[in-house]
């Protein structure tokens, strides 16, 4: 049983660990002069709209 409680604990610190770094990274890359040189160059992937799929089976039956 304190195996099992030692194993859940560094599975969660590791996970925190992650979203913490993962926050930071995002964070300083929006931040960065290259950042935004690649946002404004290729997009910004919370900017693409959403496909349908009554869209996605029109253009497959024109293909097809």
């Amino acid at each position: 049983m304190e195996v099992f409680v030692k194993i859940i604990l560094v599975l969660f610190g590791m996970l925190l660990l992650y979203l913490v770094i993962f926050a930071a990274v995002k964070d300083a890359i929006e931040k960065s002069e290259v950042g935004k040189l690649l946002i404004m160059k290729y997009g910004d992937k919370k900017m693409e709209l959403p496909v349908s799929d009554e869209e996605i089976e029109k253009e497959f039956d024109e293909r097809f």
